[in-house]
């Protein structure tokens, strides 16, 4: 039976875990939440450029990246609460790897009948950039409120 202290710190900054809520969690949400309120507009531009391959493409698009934010938040808050040194390792890994599995996803559906290619780079493109775009605007960015604003009632 160890006689060490339970709250002894660790020898290694790495070593170290995160306990409490995860505000990438939070933002992360929020980010499919905003998606999924933008997502009639860009189905309905894509459909009215690409017709009705270009709706398909642009949900297929959408769809990607929200999986992909929220993979990425996932990451974060349970390897955070390992160690931070794998946190480090999940977020540089865990980025490639979703890279890696958004080409494996359009490579997969490039010649199916119902893709248009350009409808869905450019939903990939604008989704991903415009929901980064627009949720800054809700995002404290301080140490005092991690995450999102804090709304006054």
């Amino acid at each position: 039976m160890s006689t060490a202290p339970k709250n002894k710190v660790p020898d290694s900054v790495f070593a170290m875990r995160i306990e409490g809520p995860s505000p990438e969690v939070d933002v992360s949400l929020d980010l499919v939440k905003r998606g999924l309120m933008a997502a009639p507009v860009l189905v309905a531009i894509c459909a009215v450029i690409w017709g009705g391959d270009g709706a398909w493409s642009a949900l297929y698009g959408i769809a990607l990246i929200l999986v992909n934010f929220a993979l990425s938040a996932g990451l974060i808050a349970g390897t955070a609460r390992i160690s931070l040194g794998l946190m480090m390792g999940a977020i540089l890994f865990g980025y490639l790897i979703r890279l890696g599995l958004v080409f494996i996803a359009v490579l997969l559906v490039r010649d199916a009948s119902w893709i248009s290619l350009p409808a869905l780079g450019a939903t990939i493109i604008i989704t991903h950039l415009g929901l980064l775009g627009w949720e800054l605007k809700y995002l404290a960015i301080s140490l005092a409120h991690p995450g999102l604003k804090p709304t006054h009632h």
